[in-house]
């Protein structure tokens, strides 16, 4: 993990959480899944004005009553006490009673009648013969508070169907309006500005969409003991406004590196014009080439500190203002100049940075910092072709030292031959830090073209197993690519992308035992049909490169392209 010393923002401590619980109360109406919401109080000290699922703290006594709730096989201590919190918070906030009578009955109206909302629940229940139907509420998602609030939960979103026969009446101090309303009117409402939710109840709501019954949400979480999801989501500024996002979107991994603790200033809007400062010795300039192969531009790194100096890695295309943007951030000091590969908006940037930096010594004699990488290959296109001034060995490493208020200071960039999105590619593993500078071999938001023949699919899998030892080895948790925003828990990501890989494999695989006679042109129409169309001409190298792989795995048993 990186440094503190090189954290840009100084450390604290997030408010403690707290345990609570909340459940979604379903109910089937001919128009699909609807949810039981009520509006919170405006003077509440948590979203106040909200619209929210019942629920609120686990208290002492929901964990003292076990005996009085149905439980069944596989459910947990834990989530025993949360489901009879859900219950009891649902009964005293809007009247909903999930129990049952002792002849097995649901409850009815006639006996939440009988009961004080403002007195005990589980003692009132056990008066009245009423066991709480804990097996009846499942385990949707956790939620837990974001760091920079000063109020947080750790909440159990649970499930339950809705009681027959019951009629939910709010406590009209802590909850109003109670409302069934299916997930995308409650969307639709509150991008209308007129049904507020907070950020949890949103993303729930959203992942609610994809069933159609009651039973299908209660059956898929019946077939698990536990959250379909978890998150606790990180927020930073997009168009100068707050936004939140959950462990699988992308900024999120940029938020963690920059904002551990949850602060709220790192801002996520692309633009070409500053550097973004991610630590105190790595920034990021964006180069003004957006576009479908390059995402928001290629991203040039800056490594090092005026102490130290620095190292550019991928100064991009031949662009003159990025070029003199990124020189004049890092003061003009630039010791070294790294290509991670030979790719047209990776490399050709180099020599007129390297030219910017050219210095006259007091004896007449010129310096400028080295450019280097790995040759091109022959097998690159023309438009790829790149000669540094030294190739740089795999295993190398590349060190800036100078001397700072707080003694010495040391960055350290590991090279790591990583063929596969191109014969020269490499990736720098900045060691002190727990970086890994990945270059176009793991991107954010997409997948990387494997490009025959200087792409080899072989070589790319072979290099993310390489990567992920490094991970291993070095501690690293975060991957800074050249396309898109920082990702976090590094080796997930890297398992994540080599599964994505492998099943796209098989599933080209079955396409071509199905059509053995189709045509490159006929396989990518199959293969990628979860891709859209004006895609399929990038996607057919990459489906080139699986062909090739296939073939070579199993030679004479597939079919070849026609």
């Amino acid at each position: 993990m990186p440094r503190s010393s090189q954290l840009l923002h100084p450390s604290r401590e997030p408010a403690p959480v707290r345990p609570a619980a909340t459940v979604l109360l379903l109910h089937d109406s001919p128009q699909g899944i609807e949810v039981l919401m009520t509006r919170r109080s405006m003077t509440a000290s948590f979203a106040p004005g909200a619209y929210v699922f019942p629920g609120g703290g686990v208290d002492a006594a929901d964990a003292a009553c076990h005996a009085q709730a149905t439980r069944r096989t596989g459910q947990s201590e834990l989530h025993l006490t949360q489901a009879i919190a859900a219950i009891r918070e649902s009964f005293e906030e809007l009247g909903v009673l999930l129990a049952r009578r002792a002849d097995g009955a649901h409850a009815r109206m006639s006996d939440i009648a009988a009961l004080d909302r403002q007195r005990p629940f589980a003692a009132q229940c056990l008066q009245q013969g009423l066991t709480m139907a804990a097996d009846e509420v499942f385990v949707l998602a956790r939620w837990i508070t974001d760091r920079d609030l000063s109020r947080r939960f750790d909440v159990p979103f649970l499930v339950a169907r809705m009681p027959e026969g019951q009629t939910p009446v709010a406590d009209e101090t802590e909850q109003f309006e109670p409302v069934w309303v299916r997930p995308a009117d409650a969307l639709a409402r509150h991008e209308a500005g007129q049904f507020f939710m907070i950020f949890p109840t949103i993303r729930t709501l959203e992942r609610l969409q994809q069933f159609a019954k009651v039973g299908d949400v209660l059956q898929a979480c019946a077939e698990t003991e536990e959250p379909l999801w978890t998150s606790c989501p990180r927020a930073g500024l997009f168009g100068g406004k707050e936004a939140r996002y959950m462990e699988h979107e992308s900024p999120f991994g940029e938020l963690a590196l920059v904002c551990p603790d949850g602060q709220i200033v790192h801002p996520l809007d692309w633009q070409s014009e500053r550097p973004m400062a991610l630590l105190k010795n790595v920034s990021r300039l964006t180069a003004p080439n957006p576009g479908a192969m390059t995402g928001p531009g290629t991203n040039s790194y800056l490594v090092g500190d005026p102490h130290t100096g620095y190292i550019a890695i991928d100064p991009g295309p031949a662009d003159d203002d990025h070029l003199q943007r990124l020189w004049r951030a890092a003061g003009g000091d630039i010791r070294m100049i790294v290509c991670t590969h030979s790719h047209p908006d990776h490399s050709p940037g180099a020599k007129p940075l390297q030219a910017l930096c050219v210095k006259v010594g007091a004896d007449g004699n010129r310096t400028a910092p080295p450019v280097l990488g790995l040759p091109s290959a022959p097998t690159a296109r023309a438009a790829s072709e790149f000669t540094p001034d030294r190739p740089l060995q795999n295993q190398e490493l590349l060190t800036l030292s100078g001397q700072g208020l707080e003694g010495k200071i040391t960055h350290t960039l590991q090279v790591i031959h990583t063929p596969g999105h191109a014969a020269n590619h490499l990736c720098l593993a900045l060691l002190e830090d727990g970086l890994l500078f990945s270059g176009d071999h793991i991107l954010n938001g997409s997948t990387t073209v494997v490009d025959p023949p200087d792409g080899n699919m072989n070589d790319y899998l072979d290099s993310l197993d390489a990567l992920d030892a490094a991970c291993e080895a070095h501690g690293i948790g975060f991957i800074l690519p050249a396309h898109g925003y920082v990702l976090g828990e590094a080796r997930q990501a890297i398992a994540k992308l080599k599964a994505h890989r492998l099943q796209r494999e098989a599933k080209i695989l079955r396409v071509m035992q199905a059509h053995p006679e189709g045509s490159m042109d006929d396989w990518v129409t199959h293969a990628y049909d979860d891709v859209p169309t004006r895609l399929w001409p990038v996607a057919k190298r990459s489906l080139l490169a699986h062909v090739e792989r296939i073939q070579s795995m199993a030679p004479g048993n597939t079919a070849s392209p026609a």
